[in-house]
């Protein structure tokens, strides 16, 4: 395993798009203070593309679901 670079918060500061462009392609930085690592920068795990349908069955509405609200309901609504 390759161990993690590590930069100063002062070093980090003035390298910032150099260190997040090799975190991108994979290299992990850890910032230090002090000598004391404080905070890792990593690469983003690759999104995953949204499956249609993929919840289907998973969830149930009720009967009344697209029914209007009861007037009790509506008209506790507008004493904001």
């Amino acid at each position: 395993m390759i161990r993690p670079k590590s930069f100063n918060i002062a070093e980090a500061k003035a390298r910032l798009p150099e260190l997040v462009q090799r975190a991108a392609r994979g290299e992990e930085i850890i910032i230090a203070r002090n000598g004391q690592p404080q905070a890792r920068l990593l690469p983003l795990a690759p999104s995953k593309p949204r499956v249609p349908g993929k919840g289907t069955g998973a969830w149930e509405l009720a009967e009344d679901f697209n029914e209007s609200l009861p007037p009790e309901l509506l008209a506790g609504a507008s004493d904001d």
